[in-house]
């Protein structure tokens, strides 16, 4: 009987090649800090600053419904990598839609909330006030 070294990591070299491999097919890595939301208490109200970066203003809704204060952006992204001769190289597309939602009360009416998109910060501000709104869904315009 002969003994053969085993040796744990026999695949190793697949399995990083592998990893390499689906690393650069994974779309994620460039949008996990998508819609980072800082909430900030001001003297009148609340502040809400939302990282959208590479979102279209026309693509972000904000919905006030039953207290929930909703954001949503879409983002649709194309690249391109071509050789001199047109042959393609890489092509890739990538999509996606993204929702947060914060309760942010019954009191607060549509009125109350103003929306604003620049350089890829949406802020979306309200003041809070003592009046039951919560059966009612409105749209919230961006500046």
């Amino acid at each position: 009987m002969y003994m053969v070294p085993y040796h744990a990591h026999f695949l190793d070299d697949f399995d990083d090649s592998f990893r390499k491999l689906f690393h650069e097919l994974d779309f994620r890595p460039q949008f996990k800090n998508l819609m980072s939301t800082d909430v900030i208490e001001t003297e009148n109200g609340l502040k809400l600053t939302t990282e959208l970066p590479g979102v279209k203003k026309e693509d972000i809704n904000v919905e006030l419904d039953e207290g929930y204060l909703t954001i949503t952006a879409s983002m649709n992204k194309n690249s391109e990598e071509t050789k001199d001769d047109g042959k393609y190289i890489k092509k890739e597309r990538h999509s996606g839609s993204y929702k947060r939602s914060f309760y942010i009360g019954d009191n607060v009416t549509k009125e109350d909330i103003k929306a604003k998109f620049e350089n890829g910060i949406l802020t979306v501000s309200f003041s809070t006030k003592t009046q039951n709104n919560k059966n009612k869904t409105h749209i919230i315009n961006i500046e």
